[in-house]
């Protein structure tokens, strides 16, 4: 869900709201708000209700105005989504201060998009899809990307490479917020979910054996580091190949 979708002439005014493009002088009273703080405002309700607690008539409240106020600034629902997510990413981090090659950023980078994300838990759902992306979420994908410069890797290969660690980390997010993995949880509490695995070993069992050599780890990561240690060994691996050749 992205909830971006939209006409081309919807997209263009989105895109003028984002990256400071021409807009139509607003006409009556001298503004008593800005974008940001409707930006920061919808993101603070997201944050503690929910991302479906959102609308145009719960944020004019929050900030003391009419819902018809607010269509002076953004033109709706998807223009108001638009900028509460270029408010929430923050500004994209400074990788050039980190040492040790590209493996060392590509994991900062990862840990700094995980700290964000886990802020705003309903980011990640937003921010896919074709869509109109403000400048400081084209800058995390530049980051990303500039976190493999100097690897041989092709202009192609650095897309997917950075676009597959920003999945892994969208999806490792899924599992701790849904809760869809009762199996790493500590086996002296074992939840309902786990206690019906464990009643139908037989017909689970490698699933259940596995499960028996677990080490629990921190529910927030859920796989976390073991996945992008596989991404960043892979890609090792061709990166290493295309320095030798």
């Amino acid at each position: 869900m992205n909830g971006l979708d939209g006409t081309a002439q919807d997209q263009d005014q989105i895109l003028a709201l984002l990256w400071g493009g021409p807009r139509e002088r607003a006409r009556g009273p001298k503004p008593t708000i800005t974008v940001p703080d409707i930006a920061r405002a919808a993101v603070a309700i997201a944050d503690v209700q929910g991302i479906d607690a959102v609308l145009m008539q719960t944020v004019a409240a929050e900030l003391g105005v009419t819902k018809m106020a607010l269509y002076r600034y953004v033109h709706d629902k998807n223009g108001l989504l638009a900028v509460m997510i270029e408010e929430a990413v923050d500004d994209p981090p400074d990788l050039s201060g980190v040492g040790g090659g590209w493996r060392p950023r590509v994991e900062e980078f990862t840990r700094l998009l995980s700290v964000v994300w886990t802020r705003h838990p309903w980011l990640p759902w937003l921010t896919i899809g074709d869509r109109p992306m403000g400048p400081r979420e084209v800058g995390w994908v530049e980051c990303a990307i500039g976190a493999l410069d100097d690897t041989g890797l092709r202009g192609n290969e650095r897309l997917d490479a950075a676009f597959m660690i920003f999945g892994h980390i969208r999806t490792t997010m899924s599992l701790t917020t849904a809760g869809t993995q009762p199996w790493t949880s500590d086996r002296n509490s074992r939840p309902p979910m786990q206690r019906l695995l464990y009643e139908n070993s037989e017909r689970y069992p490698a699933l259940t054996a596995a499960m028996d050599e677990v080490t629990p780890a921190p529910a927030q990561d859920q796989g976390r580091a073991f996945g992008l240690t596989c991404i960043l060994d892979g890609l090792e691996v061709l990166i290493r190949s295309r320095l030798t050749s």
